[in-house]
């Protein structure tokens, strides 16, 4: 029997409470006429000059919206970090000189639209002996106050033993800083550090700069004392691994994205148990290989597909118009011929109600005419009754995405973020997104007409 969503999101809410992780009303698709915009900062393998913005609507796939998008005056913009603040401005603050060059200044740089910069100033950060200061990360506080936290090292410990420091602006205009505070807990000889923050709980995650793999520590206060939860290679992410930059998925999940450096490779990762576990490490496509140490920034945005609900259509594929998405009498989804000669079963196999999505209601799940609903199992797509599980609620929804031709959307998986259904040798499957127009292709459709 289907539970009222509301009984469910109240069970949600308060076991969500209770383990400190986000609530529905925090993360969660947004409604109809908004859509989600993940905007990347980024500079590359081959310019440390120059600042690249990419975008997407799933936080997997990244188009280059301007590149370069921005030049500062002098020096280099490494490590981009980008947020908006309450004056509708972005914001970037960088590491502004290249690695081996010893460097006590962070620039900023400010956009109305983030494609357009202007340069603001380099700030020159005010630590006794200071060598070299990396890695500038923006961060904002629950109670709105800004913060930048940044590696820094100096010539008496070390001109490449880093630790993280916390500057606080003091001005609504971020045109004045605090003396920089340490982080304590966290030992000296760790980089890239980036928090967040969720209830009342600090979480880093910061480089180890001896073992080079990314740990994560714990704190109950922005300045610690952290508590190292994790080290070694604990999430799967593998040696070598820097610059980790996180950003909450709309169903509530977290994605890391890291720097593969040694290999030249780029990297994501999910976690949606509270940063227990993390799903295997996937190349970002379509930029792996090319943009170096990102920050992603995430917005709500006019705009976004929607799917008619509450009614019967049928899905037809955009690159083989003459076949339709259809449950077959094993009870697989395939994309097959349907014309107006096909018999009523095949017509009825190619027939579905379109309902609110009965994980997240901003997106959609599919039922055929034995009230059987679409999901996917080990990746291939099929048909079953609903077993009222909450993983049989996140198997069977799916959430619109601009599709590869005008009026046709790609569905990507709720539960499993950057899987799209797609048809592959006319099966229905969930597959990682790919950086190529035939996925693109095999992963749209455009909902028409119920056949039955």
């Amino acid at each position: 029997m289907r539970r009222p969503l509301s009984a469910l999101l109240a069970v949600l809410a308060l076991l969500t409470a209770v383990a400190g992780l986000p609530t529905p009303a925090q993360a969660a698709h947004p409604a109809p006429g908004s859509a989600t915009r993940y905007t990347m900062t980024a500079f590359t393998n081959t310019s440390e000059s120059n600042m690249y913005v990419y975008d997407s609507p799933d936080a997997t796939d990244f188009t280059l919206r301007r590149g370069p998008a921005y030049t500062p005056p002098s020096g280099m913009i490494r490590d981009p970090s980008i947020f908006r603040h309450t004056d509708g401005f972005y914001y970037l603050t960088y590491t502004t000189r290249t690695w081996s060059a010893p460097s006590t200044t962070i620039g900023f740089a400010r956009s109305a639209d983030r494609l357009t910069w202007t340069f603001l100033y380099d700030h020159t950060v005010p630590i006794s002996g200071l060598a070299r200061t990396w890695a500038p990360e923006w961060f904002v506080d629950t109670d709105g106050s800004v913060h930048i936290i940044l590696s820094a090292s100096t010539a008496a410990g070390g001109e490449y033993t880093f630790r993280p420091y916390k500057l606080t602006a003091t001005t609504p205009a971020l045109t004045a800083w605090s003396a920089p505070t340490a982080l304590s807990g966290i030992t000296p000889n760790y980089i890239d550090t980036f928090l967040v923050r969720i209830g009342s709980t600090y979480h880093a995650f910061t480089k180890n700069e001896t073992t080079k793999y990314i740990e994560y520590a714990t704190a109950s206060s922005l300045t610690g004392p952290y508590t190292l939860q994790r080290t070694g290679d604990w999430a799967g992410f593998g040696a070598g691994a820097e610059g980790p930059a996180l950003v909450q998925l709309d169903n509530g999940g977290w994605r890391i994205y890291y720097d593969g450096y040694s290999a030249g490779r780029y990297w994501y990762s999910d976690s949606h148990d509270g940063f227990a576990t993390w799903s295997t490490p996937t190349e970002l496509p379509g930029v792996t290989g090319t943009v170096r140490h990102l920050t992603v920034l995430k917005e709500r945005v006019p705009g976004g597909v929607t799917l008619p609900t509450d009614t019967d259509r049928s899905l037809r594929s955009a690159n083989y118009p003459d076949r339709y998405a259809v449950v077959r009498a094993d009870g697989l989804g395939y994309v097959d011929p349907v014309t107006s000669s096909s018999t009523a079963a095949e017509k009825r196999s190619a027939t579905f109600a379109i309902v609110p999505g009965l994980a997240d209601p901003h997106c959609y799940s599919f039922r055929d005419s034995a009230g059987r609903y679409l999901r996917h199992r080990d990746h291939r797509v099929r048909f079953d009754a609903d077993d009222g599980t909450a993983v049989f609620d996140g198997d069977a929804t799916y959430c619109a995405r601009p599709g590869s031709t005008t009026g046709s959307v790609r569905l990507e998986s709720y539960n499993v973020p950057g899987r799209y259904l797609r048809h592959y040798d006319y099966e229905l499957r969930v597959d990682l997104h790919q950086d190529t127009s035939t996925f693109r292709a095999d992963s749209s459709f455009t909902a028409v007409g119920p056949w039955a």
